[in-house]
């Protein structure tokens, strides 16, 4: 149990780290689930505290602890008031519904960890690059069209490539 503790904290820290690319589920492709939403949808942890477990019951193990609000998750199943959720590097576990939000946020996604993502004024690459962002920032999805997502944070606002998210869908629309 010790080493799968271990495991877990570091896929943990990798995932706050950076993440890869949509897994290439299309939102218009969902099929509804028990709670009458489409599955997969992506949302984002409630709390700081976000027990993992390895099945949908109380009575199953914690795998691991989300420890980062905000966080985006992908819910890739539902069973009664539990989500099986995946994250930004692909670990799997169920979570009660409760410690999840519907509020849209997303991790910044680079090929290296030591790349910097352009946040631009405008939807345009010829726009002023009002910040440069590293992978695995935690931003807020405040809407996206066009292959472009505007998000913001702590200390940013501004328009970045869809491509360079995880937790939004490759072309998804987001109002």
């Amino acid at each position: 149990m010790a080493s799968r503790r271990f495991c877990s904290v570091a896929v943990l820290a990798a995932s706050m780290l950076g993440g890869s690319l949509s897994t290439g589920f299309a939102a218009k492709d969902a099929t509804n689930a028990a709670s009458g939403l489409p599955v997969p949808r992506f949302v984002s942890l409630k709390s700081d505290h976000v027990n993992v477990r390895a099945g949908p019951t109380k009575d199953n193990d914690v795998a691991w602890v989300y420890t980062r609000s905000g966080l985006p998750v992908e819910i890739t199943a539902e069973f009664e008031n539990w989500r099986r959720v995946r994250d930004s590097e692909g670990a799997e576990g169920w979570v009660y519904h409760s410690l999840l939000s519907g509020r849209r946020t997303a991790v910044i996604t680079m090929k290296t960890k030591d790349d910097l993502a352009p946040l631009y004024d405008r939807a345009d690459p010829a726009g002023a690059v009002a910040a440069r962002l590293q992978a695995g920032v935690v931003a807020n999805v405040k809407r996206c069209a066009a292959g472009w997502c505007h998000v913001s944070g702590a200390g940013f606002d501004g328009w970045i490539e869809q491509q360079r998210l995880w937790g939004v869908y490759a072309d998804e629309k987001v109002e």
